[in-house]
């Protein structure tokens, strides 16, 4: 799901200024609590400086708060709907309340979202907890001085005692930058692998590598809610990445385990997380999937229970993997070697799909293979990484539990 983009407009010469004007259009989005303004959106003022605090108006006038501006594929971003000061109290607040959300966090849990960007009103800024440790991950370099001040609150509120880390990602739409490398903001600067505990069970994970730490804490609670289907059955975990999944399946009785996964870092991760638990890694094979699934297909080889969760874009020798366009191709493949009333569980972190996109290309790679699928579950990231509704790109995920069956045949007559 995303915002509708903005209509293009031609706007006038603008003059250097701390206060954007911006069109009706985004008036509107902004007072529905929108905290994105596009550059076509802005008829007069700046162009500021990345970074420079800006005041928000609607062409009458009408006060629509305080921003954060920035360059390229987003002019600013706004923290407040008033015209109050982004100052330390300010962001101390935010983030007390962002805490105050997460009270009823799962038990035996050490690895959570403390802030999750705008869902949290504090746009392109995440806070993710490792244990004693803190990354703050920025979607662009306008966000530093923010980074910093969120950083302070976050270590105040949680009394955090181990390093606190500053990590940027660049998103796919701006072509201009480059994310800077992770930093140190407090504590330890060298670089570690830290244990942490999800639902009872350990991973490894490097906070030094930001985004990539190595645990996705959004497929929390589908994890748990997997727990109870995995006992006695075969599984096939496609981009396996860390494991997590495997582990959670093996812990909770799974017969067989085959993780698959492109890179064999990734898969010495994920051996370490199973050494972590004490558990049998069962098959770990660094292969491209399709390549994985096409050879159990000539072998004959079956699963009960097939786990695909791909990025949204990869490349490898033996071809491109684009989350818009293969998912198709993708389920085929999976469910000719899952056994009939066995469960496809697909996981999409595109935002840019849409559900029904989604279970279109699910749908007609079903008619590929012969089969039909019955959505069973549908499951959500849990309560450290709410989506406001008023920020529509916020609910990307999508995790679809399906049995597939054969096709009925088609009644004579």
């Amino acid at each position: 799901m995303a915002r509708p983009p903005p209509r293009p407009a031609s706007a006038p010469p603008r003059a250097a200024s701390d206060e954007l004007v911006v069109n009706a259009y985004s008036t509107g989005w902004l007072k529905r609590g929108f905290p994105w303004v596009y550059p076509t959106e802005v008829l007069r003022g700046g162009p500021p400086t990345p970074g420079e605090l800006v005041r928000l108006r609607g062409e009458g006038g009408t006060s629509l708060g305080r921003a954060v501006a920035d360059r390229g594929w987003i002019a600013a971003r706004r923290f407040r709907r008033d015209d109050g000061p982004l100052d330390a109290a300010f962001f101390a607040e935010r983030v007390g309340l962002a805490a105050a959300r997460r009270t009823e966090r799962e038990p035996d849990t050490d690895a959570w979202r403390l802030v999750n960007a705008e869902s949290d009103d504090l746009p392109g800024v995440r806070v993710d907890v490792w244990g004693a440790d803190l990354v703050v991950t920025l979607d662009s370099p306008s966000l530093r001085g923010v980074g910093q001040l969120v950083a302070d609150a976050a270590r105040a509120q949680l009394g955090a005692p181990g390093t606190t880390w500053l990590a940027e990602r660049r998103d796919p739409r701006d072509t201009e930058r480059t994310a800077a490398a992770t930093r140190t903001l407090h504590g330890d600067p060298a670089p570690r692998d830290v244990v942490v505990t999800e639902l009872g069970l350990r991973y490894e994970v490097r906070p030094a590598l930001g985004k990539d730490a190595g645990l996705f804490t959004d497929m929390r609670t589908n994890r748990a809610w997997m727990a109870p289907h995995w006992k006695g059955s075969r599984v096939l975990n496609l981009f396996a990445h860390t494991g997590a999944f495997s582990v959670s399946a093996r812990a909770h009785g799974a017969a067989e385990v085959v993780s698959v996964d492109l890179s064999e870092g990734y898969l010495a991760r994920a051996r370490r997380n199973f050494d972590l638990n004490g558990l049998d890694a069962g098959e770990l094979i660094a292969e491209d999937c399709f390549r994985t699934l096409d050879r159990f297909r000539r072998q004959g080889r079956r699963f009960d229970r097939i786990v695909v969760d791909p990025p949204g874009f990869s490349h490898s020798e033996a071809g491109t993997w684009q989350g818009e366009k293969d998912w198709a191709r993708l389920a085929a493949a999976c469910l000719r070697v899952l056994d009939p009333g066995g469960w496809l569980i697909a996981a999409s972190n595109l935002g840019s799909q849409s559900p029904k996109a989604f279970g279109g290309a699910l749908q007609e790679g079903a008619e590929r293979a012969g089969m039909e699928l019955r959505l069973c579950h549908e499951g959500t990231p849990g309560v450290d990484h709410p989506a406001a509704l008023h920020f529509p790109e916020a609910r990307y995920s999508k995790f679809w539990v399906m049995e597939a069956t054969p096709c009925l045949a088609a009644s004579p007559g």
